[in-house]
């Protein structure tokens, strides 16, 4: 990716995890900490909102069609179909408008577009992958949240059991069975890495 403006360039701060791992909970904390000088990368995608979702602060809302047209124009860093006709992904110009605030960029993605941001900045990215205690605690706390039917909570437990065999393929992984030593490992991880 090239800036017509030389904007200089952050380091890229990957988090990815299974649904219900707790990587938007270790996120959102980073955030919080102005030491690091975080700008959280908002995704894109053509899903319906949920809840109390707003446009452009939780997700850019693309209707399929918008979406699909961004795809053939090359405007995004990496994008996945997640499920059919449910987009998700990363704008260029949205990791290029953090840059030219002079911020590091925090993603919170799912595994496959945080491998391939990854792979097309090795030297500037460290993706870091938010490991669950377990499958059966990773059900439990995606039916606490209350947001989705059984069926796609059952469709996102199968997803997790692929996901958790990428995690070698991380730079980092971290186990979140206790919040507090995530957030301050999470919190050490990428000091060490904004500062290197």
């Amino acid at each position: 990716m090239t800036t017509a403006n030389n904007t200089k360039q952050g380091k890229l701060i990957v988090f990815s995890a299974p649904s219900g791992s707790g990587k938007t909970t270790i996120v959102r904390h980073l955030l919080n900490n102005d030491a690091l000088n975080l700008a959280f990368s908002i995704s894109a995608t053509s899903r319906e909102k949920r809840g109390e979702e707003v446009d452009q602060e939780d997700y850019y809302f693309l209707s399929t069609e918008e979406f699909k047209s961004k795809i053939k124009a090359d405007e995004f860093l990496e994008w996945e179909e997640v499920y059919r006709d449910n987009f998700y992904g990363t704008l260029k110009a949205e990791v290029e408008r953090l840059w030219a605030l002079g911020k590091h960029v925090i993603f919170d993605i799912d595994v496959s577009g945080g491998l391939r941001i990854k792979r097309k900045f090795p030297e500037q990215c460290l993706s870091i992958f938010v490991k669950p205690p377990s499958i059966d605690e990773l059900k439990i706390r995606l039916k606490n949240r209350k947001t989705e039917s059984d069926d796609k909570i059952n469709m996102r437990v199968a997803k997790a059991s692929a996901e958790l065999a990428t995690a070698p393929l991380f730079d980092v992984i971290i186990e979140n069975d206790n919040l507090d030593k995530a957030l301050a490992e999470a919190e050490t991880t990428v000091e060490n890495f904004i500062n290197s």
